[in-house]
């Protein structure tokens, strides 16, 4: 028999860490280092619906800013050489 199926009214949070990727946490348990509460709290099958909605990026937030960083830059260069370069 599954854990679910033993406790099928078990409340979780959904928790999210600095690279804004996501999970969920038994609600009362303390958090590991570098993940904070959304605020989201319920069962289980709630949370990873919630999670569904909200987590439309899965990269991890440094990967995006990398790869923002890199098209703003080709995009920079692109606006340079359409204006001479200068």
């Amino acid at each position: 028999m599954s854990q679910e199926t033993r406790d099928p009214f078990s409340r979780y949070a959904v928790v999210m860490n600095h690279e804004e990727q996501y999970s969920i946490w038994p609600e009362g348990r303390e958090l590991p280092a570098g993940w904070h509460d959304t605020g989201f709290h319920g069962p289980k099958a709630d949370c990873l619906a919630h999670i569904d909605q909200v987590w439309t990026d899965m990269r991890p937030l440094s990967l995006r800013r990398a790869l923002d960083g890199a098209a703003d830059g080709q995009q920079q260069d692109a606006t340079s050489a359409s204006s001479g370069g200068a």
